[in-house]
């Protein structure tokens, strides 16, 4: 029996041979430099030569936000993405080397130190490729950002937002607040102040400013004047600075009102009664005839060319019980030829109601017709206006 090495038992594809380092003489597999991958480090230079070892980092204490070069400051979070990505744009020579792994070391948090260890690829003579580990420390410089110079300077705000409502009920107002808190469209503020009749929104940028414009128009019929201050001038750089102001006004009734529509507004709206009431308000105002169902809506543009008021408003609204209520048939519905669309949402109804106040020692009930007759029940408490027309006493209800 003959003995068979082990490399001659190996098929020829995998068979390889070594040979010589040129440079010491140690046994190496074929590259194309024939060096030990000691003698390539000492014969070539370092893959990393162009690339800075530290670098500085500009982070403003008052707002904690990072500067990206050229004018942009950024929220960071210790350790995360958006902070390796904007570690990695100060490295200037990176674009020589092909970048294979990047990541975070750890640093005492109040250190004012950031480093990351970074793994690169480089081509050497003879198309080898050196790969090579090494770390980057930056330090964290403290700089104030130009909306904390200006806020520290009280000249903080170059535009604002000034939203009012003529009206004696804030309903609508107080919507839109809610409104504004739920979408967070308040985040870029740098202030909110309280103005009688409405809000003042301050911001650094008109951009924001106009940002605030487009959700208020988005959710409530208004509209807006645009104006503009001139602060300063250097005439040598052609630069000027502006304060922008945007004043909103929305539109004055809010929902449960009662007004009275212009009676060309009201043959638009396909022969609707002049007298409706408001049963929501979004970015249109939806009325509602309560003795016929008949609806309507109203764009700002709409409002704005006709303009109303409330005839009667929230606050005057008295508590009624309800005796007796029978809906109305459709069958006993009248309806003129070429009126607009109606309600399928709510039902007509005859009621019979007392004032609350009343109860017990008025025994000669209110009868009215109402649009609730799809919730409304005897003995159930309502609310309603009375108002005076020149045939009757008539009551508009609402639970």
């Amino acid at each position: 029996m003959s003995y068979i090495p082990e490399q001659a038992a190996m098929p020829p594809e995998q068979r390889k041979g070594k040979i010589l380092c040129c440079e010491c003489g140690t046994p190496i597999e074929p590259n194309p430099v024939n060096m030990c991958p000691a003698c390539i480090r000492l014969n070539h230079r370092d893959v990393t030569d162009g690339i800075p070892k530290q670098a500085t980092l500009h982070f403003c204490s008052g707002c904690e936000r990072y500067f990206q070069p050229p004018s942009e400051w950024v929220h960071c979070a210790l350790e995360s993405r958006e902070l390796l990505s904007l570690c990695l744009k100060k490295l200037k020579g990176l674009n020589r080397v092909k970048l294979i792994d990047a990541g975070f070391l750890w640093t005492e948090p109040h250190s004012k130190r950031i480093k990351i260890k970074l793994t690169v690829h480089a081509e050497i003579a003879g198309g080898a490729v050196l790969e090579q580990v090494f770390a980057v420390e930056y330090t964290v410089a403290h700089q104030m950002c130009d909306d904390c110079h200006r806020s520290e300077a009280k000249d903080y705000w170059k535009a604002s937002v000034q939203v009012r409502q003529k009206a004696e009920n804030k309903k609508t107002f107080y919507y839109l607040e809610q409104m504004i808190l739920k979408h967070k469209a308040h985040e870029n503020t740098l202030g909110i102040k309280p103005i009688h009749g409405g809000l003042d929104f301050f911001y650094a940028t008109e951009a924001h400013a106009r940002k605030m414009l487009d959700f208020v128009q988005s959710v409530l019929p208004c509209k807006y004047q645009h104006s503009k201050k001139l602060i300063s001038h250097d005439i040598h750089s052609n630069v000027y600075n502006y304060k922008f102001t945007y004043s909103i006004e929305i539109v004055p009734v809010s929902k449960d009102s009662i007004i009275c529509l212009p009676k060309k507004l009201s043959q638009q709206l396909g022969g609707i009664s002049q007298v409706c009431l408001v049963y929501r308000v979004t970015n249109t105002v939806h009325l509602i005839d309560p003795t016929t169902g008949q609806i309507g809506e109203l764009n700002s543009t709409t409002y704005w060319r006709y303009p109303f008021g409330s005839i009667c408003n929230p606050k005057q609204l008295v508590e009624y019980i309800v005796m007796d209520i029978e809906p109305i048939m459709e069958k006993d519905k009248k309806i003129a030829p070429g009126k607009g669309a109606v309600s399928n949402r709510h039902v007509l109804a005859d009621v019979w109601v007392v004032r609350a106040s009343e109860l017990g020692i008025n025994d000669n009930p209110i009868h009215t017709r109402t649009h609730l007759g799809h919730i409304l029940k005897p003995g159930d408490s309502v609310m309603g206006y009375v108002y005076k027309l020149p045939t009757a006493l008539s009551v508009s209800l609402r639970v």
